[in-house]
């Protein structure tokens, strides 16, 4: 083993600025500490060669196709980041990316040459050029590249032909190898060591990882509920620098956090993950500032074992209704899962009636929403209370259909307008006490005492 060796970068050092904000954030050149120089690498970086039949799956005409391209354009070209430590943990890799010596002025020029279409030219200044194979698959290769100046969000690059120093460049050491065509496995931070012992280590000096690019203390927990074997295996120095970061979450976007932190709860451990992560200090950043921990506690022990959504690990620390309009302006959530917050904060209290399912069936008969997603959340609810019993019956309750339209209220003398509303919940409320046996001429027989009853009232106020 050597100690990497040293390039000239002009090193200036990264200033800490209390009270942190985004009018505060400074653009710096690569810091470059005591620790990353002195980062030991493989001398030689091929650890093992694959031959295992996910790897042989990754051969499609099309990967084919792109490896006898390079070929013949005498530029290097292997696999990247998450395909090679998918495949070393026997997993087949559900997207490829590629890296590649050539710059993206060479690779766009071989693509034309060849008439290769390129789709989304956004990533070019990153290094990153997509050309669309046979008109069929799509693959993001991208060049060999050092993060010269970052702020830490974004970083300017500049390109090179060292695969060691865009190793050097990534965050975690798992993520850091490449996977050759002939299955050869390059390895210069010992990631695959990390990923036999189960352990998430960042690619050198973790400070200055995550001062690169703070979202990292997101992907660290992403990635240790892909790989650790236990939930509480964290280097305690890690989760110390991480603590001490923390602030920079407060300039990262939160659709960015919410894509990371989304699947985190996704995956395993994710309640003590994300006690983990509001533990270092990660909630006020995020838009928890004041998690009910007690509660999600209460969730884990009678629920974890269910298949929660992330939104009900979520919904769990939050305390009331506004606090779920808080969270969901911070992380921007799609409709889906922000009206999931609501309902489950809305409806998680105790229901009391003779027929236990009654209160969950009318969460769904009663929903303005669509029908498939107030089932989906009523199940939901039903998971986060950890009532399986009610939960198997609602699984096996069939949805019966409204016998009463506006056609047969037009018929029995409502008039258009205020009255149609109120009159059909009250028939509906009927129909689902009377457990559904009505039929539309024995609840249209109603409808005229319904209708003085609303004209009663409108007539008091």
């Amino acid at each position: 083993m050597n100690t990497l060796y040293s390039r000239t970068f002009n090193i200036l050092k990264l200033v800490q600025v209390a009270n942190y904000s985004p009018a505060k954030i400074l653009r710096t050149k690569r810091y470059r500490s005591k620790t990353d120089m002195e980062l030991k690498c493989r001398e030689n970086p091929v650890v093992t060669q694959l031959d295992t039949p996910e790897f042989k799956s990754l051969f499609t005409d099309e990967v084919l196709d792109l490896k006898k391209l390079f070929e013949k354009y005498q530029y290097e070209l292997r696999i990247a980041g998450g395909a090679v430590r998918d495949l070393l943990m026997g997993i087949t890799p559900k997207d490829l990316d590629f890296a590649t010596t050539a710059t993206p002025e060479e690779l766009k020029t071989m693509f034309d040459k060849e008439n290769i279409r390129m789709i989304n030219m956004s990533g070019e200044k990153h290094g990153t050029i997509t050309p669309r194979i046979n008109d069929k698959e799509n693959f993001e290769i991208t060049t060999l590249r050092i993060d010269m100046i970052t702020d830490g969000r974004h970083a300017e690059v500049e390109f090179t032909k060292d695969w060691k120093l865009d190793a050097n460049r990534r965050d975690l050491t798992i993520n850091s190898m490449f996977l050759g065509f002939d299955g050869s496995v390059y390895d210069y931070f010992f990631g695959y060591d990390d990923l036999k012992k189960r352990r998430v280590a960042f690619v050198g000096d973790a400070d200055v990882r995550i001062k690169e690019d703070y979202l990292r203390i997101m992907r660290y927990f992403r990635f240790y509920g892909r790989i650790a074997e236990t939930p509480d295996n964290h280097d305690n120095k890690t989760l110390d620098i991480i603590k001490k970061n923390v602030m920079g979450l407060e300039n990262i976007s939160g659709e960015r956090i919410w894509m990371e932190l989304k699947k985190t709860l996704q995956g395993n451990f994710a309640g003590d993950l994300l006690k983990t992560m509001l533990n270092v200090g990660i909630g006020k950043y995020i838009g928890i500032p004041d998690p009910n921990i007690d509660e999600l506690n209460k969730v884990l022990n009678r629920s974890k074992h269910l298949g929660l959504h992330p939104m009900s690990y979520l919904a769990a620390l939050l305390n009331n209704i506004d606090a779920v309009t808080v969270l969901h302006n911070r992380l921007k959530f799609s409709g889906y899962d922000r009206d999931m917050a609501y309902f489950i904060v809305e409806h998680r209290g105790d229901k009391d009636h003779s027929r236990r399912l009654l209160p969950y069936e009318k969460l769904v008969l009663h929903s303005k929403m669509k029908q498939k997603d107030a089932i989906d959340y009523t199940k939901e609810v039903l998971k986060y209370r950890g009532d399986e019993d009610l939960l198997e019956l609602f699984n096996k309750w069939e949805v019966p259909r409204f016998p009463i339209n506006g056609k047969i209220l037009k018929d029995n003398g409502v008039p258009p307008g205020k009255m149609y509303g109120p009159i059909i919940n009250k028939l509906k409320d009927i129909w689902i006490d009377n457990e559904y046996k009505q039929t539309p001429d024995d609840l249209a027989k109603l409808i005229p005492s319904l209708i003085g009853e609303f004209e009663n009232k409108t007539r008091m106020k």
